[in-house]
């Protein structure tokens, strides 16, 4: 059986294992600005300079930096067209690391847990080391270690970015599964040769957000939170 023959479980971060969106707009309502577009600035703040800043730099169009520098970089455009000014100096520190303290799901913690019991557990983030790092420690993440794109300069969904994990494990890829609620993401792993697990989100970009497409009936797994996952693998 397959669950009996993987060794370890890589996860997407951003989305899969933490509420991005509803954490970032909670540390930005924090400031008492009640006249901006809180949600929209998330949004922006995550499509463009995250999805889009990732994507210039995988065609070429940018040079390499890392998703923290992606992250502090739009910030600096967003709070003047949103309007945001005068912010102390604590604020603005406050501000630009909000991405190092994201909340997890409500199921993340304790289905990691139950899979760690039987699996070794990374992440494989294109997050950069140190926000994952710190991400862990606010959120109790039990990672057994921390996989970032960063070691390698690149990002996913490129392949020797998931090959990243069987490479640091010591393992094959067809004993690392990849967990993550974001169908491309999935697909680059299956094209480097790990397993594949879908964590259904349909919050993650709010209640008005678009929803995700239906389930593609080639990944191994598929299931509503992390606790169902560790039942499919078997694991009491």
């Amino acid at each position: 059986m397959l669950a009996d023959s993987l060794r370890a479980l890589v996860f997407d971060v951003f989305g899969t294992c933490v509420d991005w969106r509803g954490s970032i707009i909670r540390q930005c309502q924090s400031l008492g600005r009640t006249n901006v577009d809180w949600e929209a600035f998330a949004d922006e703040w995550r499509t463009d300079g995250y999805i889009r800043g990732i994507a210039r730099i995988r065609s070429g169009e940018t040079p390499y930096v890392s998703s923290d520098v992606l992250f502090n970089k739009k910030l600096d455009e967003l709070l003047p067209k949103y309007g945001v000014n005068g912010l102390s100096e604590q604020q603005s520190q406050a501000l630009a690391t909000a991405w190092r303290r994201l909340d997890p799901w409500p199921d993340t913690v304790a289905g990691m847990h139950r899979l760690k019991s039987r699996y070794v557990l990374s992440t494989l983030s294109n997050g950069s080391f140190a926000t994952l790092t710190q991400m862990a420690k606010h959120g109790g993440l039990p990672w057994d270690c921390i996989i970032s794109t960063e070691l390698r300069n690149t990002f996913k969904p490129a392949r020797e970015a998931y090959l990243l994990a069987p490479t640091l494990l010591d393992l094959q890829p067809d004993q690392v599964m990849l967990v993550a609620a974001h169908d491309s993401d999935l697909k680059g792993a299956q094209k480097a040769g790990l397993h594949t697990a879908l964590v259904l989100r349909p919050m993650e970009w709010g209640p008005n957000g678009q929803k995700p497409p239906p389930p593609d009936p080639s990944f191994d797994f598929v299931a509503n939170d992390f606790g169902e996952l560790a039942t499919q693998l078997g694991i009491a």
